[in-house]
């Protein structure tokens, strides 16, 4: 647990955690905005009559500033 946190029992670190943690969470966030956007954009050829997974919103194209 105390590596985790970024505390090295006897040795420096030397590559802080914070940042590895900051580029991970960044990464779970890009893939997940992108995930929606890409559902949310024109479907790919075959998919056009399939139905959206209920987790992703649906984007009102006639109102976009709303």
């Amino acid at each position: 647990m105390a590596l985790f946190l970024g505390v090295a029992s006897g040795a420096e670190s030397s590559f802080p955690v914070s940042f590895t943690l900051v580029y991970i969470v960044g990464f779970i966030a890009a893939v997940s905005i992108g995930s929606i956007a890409w559902y949310n954009s024109k479907r790919p050829p075959g998919w056009e009559g399939k139905e959206r997974p209920d987790i992703v919103p649906k984007v009102d194209k006639d109102n976009p500033g709303v």
